[in-house]
């Protein structure tokens, strides 16, 4: 089991964080997934130095009592990156605030794929 996020006198899960994140990233429009879900691309990279990120889809950790958090995600093609990234900053700074009640010092937001529209 992973080590817990200790902040604020209480400790957190990292896999309770992550889940409050993908739920609040998740709502925000033009995101196709968090993290990369996409069974072609993962073979890519298994077999490959190249392709999709490894590593897990939310990452946190402590900075000055605040959450710094990084976040990797796919969006649809046709949203401008700079503005998800605000949206998803702000969505994951509410739910942060709302459900865990500490500050978040940033969200890196880490665009990992991008999904086309069929034709």
């Amino acid at each position: 089991m992973t080590e817990e996020i200790k902040i604020a006198g209480f400790g957190i899960a990292p896999e309770v964080l992550a889940t409050l994140v993908t739920r609040a990233v998740e709502g925000v429009e033009g995101i196709a997934s968090v993290g990369v879900r996409d069974l072609a691309a993962n073979l890519v990279s298994m077999f490959s130095s190249k392709g999709a990120q490894s590593g897990p889809a939310v990452e946190a950790s402590v900075v000055d009592d605040e959450l710094a958090i990084r976040v990797h995600v796919v969006v649809f093609f046709g949203y401008p990156f700079k503005q998800l990234a605000e949206a998803v900053r702000e969505a994951v700074a509410k739910a942060v605030d709302a459900q865990v009640g500490v500050g978040v010092a940033r969200v890196d937001v880490c665009i990992d794929g991008l999904v086309f529209p069929k034709e």
